[in-house]
């Protein structure tokens, strides 16, 4: 029995040392990615609690015209108080004490008619449905920005590797050249001239692993992980390529109705016109009914209270100096502005989306020249190193070469992110992520 209880725990703890161990590296496709940042972003955890508080709020609201009972237990002491009460002239008048009293009270209130009440509970859901659109403009802009940081890490990687592979290309080379030198076969500047090559691709590894960096802690921050927790990218550069670039959507007709912008000045101008209605209802009268029972635990002497009430409360504004009238200009002011706010807002998006798309064409034209130019640079390159071998050019026309095709790949990275952004801003004016 020992020796099986022995062996259970070890294979206990050995399940979660491999558990613990799977869990170092967190291992992320694109669109995974996309699906934990909607889900434990810190930001997006606040807009759910904003929704949460507005629902709340909506209750809040209701709940003011709901039935409000209350209670209540009072004492007086009149500290021996006393009055004269004289029923005739010719009579002595009687004399009455303040003799202490106690009562317990219950109140039921309940409110008939109060335009401001409806109004304010329409104004309530409208702000829930802000809430919620707003939080659905937040999430865009964490999917947009775990894109980009996804983007940029997997760029910055594979430019890592050519630059590294590169490096190798012209150690070997130098290693060649420094054995000639040495044996006095070339001059040694060949070989000095090389090593300065080796440094500034050096220093060009050491930036993009830099850039690395930062691109894994910008994707860390939009994840809602600490800058500990390993990551592992699982989509290649090819299949973004292919999925975006090479078969993007960018021939959609744009619908200014699924901008969230739009829809969320629309939803602006519905509360101004609801606030409108909110100032007009200040004009209408508020009716209100309500019940008591009163228990006199401690009666005084004389008592000719009731102990059940129940009544009607009306109230009707009359007159407020223009008070109502003005407040009322002003929400019609609002409502003006809104409206004119939303057809500014409209003539904006209309020219941004024009413009993002005119940037995306240029840029995919730019991609495509320098993917071409790319090819040209590596095959110069690699004849030169061939030459170079062979004695027939010099070193300065194989560090010229190279600096052409590490520049070439630079370019090719910087206008691919670029134009992988453009593409990402296009499907976000459309609510496309």
């Amino acid at each position: 029995m020992k020796k099986i209880i022995i062996i259970f725990l070890f294979s206990i703890l050995g399940n979660s040392f491999i558990l613990l161990k799977a869990q170092d590296t967190l291992n992320l496709s694109i669109e995974s990615a996309v699906t934990y940042a909607i889900n434990h972003n810190k930001s997006l955890l606040n807009s759910k609690y904003a929704i949460s508080k507005s629902s709340q709020k909506i209750k809040e609201t209701i709940a003011q015209g709901l039935p409000q009972i209350n209670a209540s237990v009072d004492y007086n002491n009149f500290l021996g108080a006393e009055t004269e009460l004289k029923i005739s002239p010719m009579a002595p008048p009687a004399i009455i004490e303040f003799n202490p009293t106690s009562n317990a009270k219950l109140s039921l209130s309940q409110l008939v008619f109060n335009g401001s009440y409806y109004v304010g509970i329409q104004l309530s859901k409208l702000a829930k449905t802000i809430t919620e659109q707003a939080y659905q403009k937040d999430e865009l802009n964490v999917k947009e920005q775990t894109l980009q940081a996804y983007y940029m890490i997997l760029i910055s990687e594979s430019l890592l590797k050519i630059r590294i592979e590169n490096k190798k290309n012209i150690q070997l080379i130098y290693e060649k050249t420094n054995n000639l030198a040495n044996t006095g076969i070339i001059e040694s500047t060949e070989a000095k001239k090389l090593s300065v090559i080796i440094t500034s691709i050096d220093n060009a590894i050491k930036a993009t692993e830099r850039q690395v960096e930062l691109g894994y802690y910008l994707l860390r921050l939009q994840l809602g992980l600490s800058e500990n927790q390993n990551i592992k990218l699982s989509t290649g550069l090819e299949i973004i390529e292919k999925n975006y670039v090479t078969q993007s959507h960018t021939s959609e007709t744009f619908n200014i109705e699924n901008n969230m912008d739009y829809k969320l000045i629309s939803l602006q101008g519905d509360i101004a016109q609801k606030s409108i209605n909110l100032k007009k209802a200040a004009y209408l009268p508020s009716l209100a009914a309500y019940y008591s029972y009163t228990e006199k635990l401690i009666k005084p002497k004389f008592d000719m209270t009731p102990n059940q009430v129940l009544g009607l409360s009306l109230s009707v504004p009359i007159f407020s100096s223009g008070l109502r009238k003005y407040q009322l200009s002003q929400a019609k002011i609002d409502y003006d502005i809104s409206s004119n706010t939303k057809e500014l807002l409209i003539e904006q998006l209309t020219l941004q989306e024009k413009q993002l798309r005119f940037n995306y064409n240029n840029l995919y034209e730019q991609y495509i020249n320098q993917k071409a130019n790319i090819e040209i640079a590596k095959e110069v390159f690699d004849k030169m190193s061939l030459k170079y071998s062979q004695g027939i050019v010099s070193s300065l026309e194989l560090t010229s070469a190279n600096n052409e095709y590490l520049n070439a790949e630079a370019a090719y990275a910087g206008i691919l992110l670029q134009l992988l952004n453009a593409e990402l801003s296009l499907r976000k004016i459309n609510n496309k992520l």
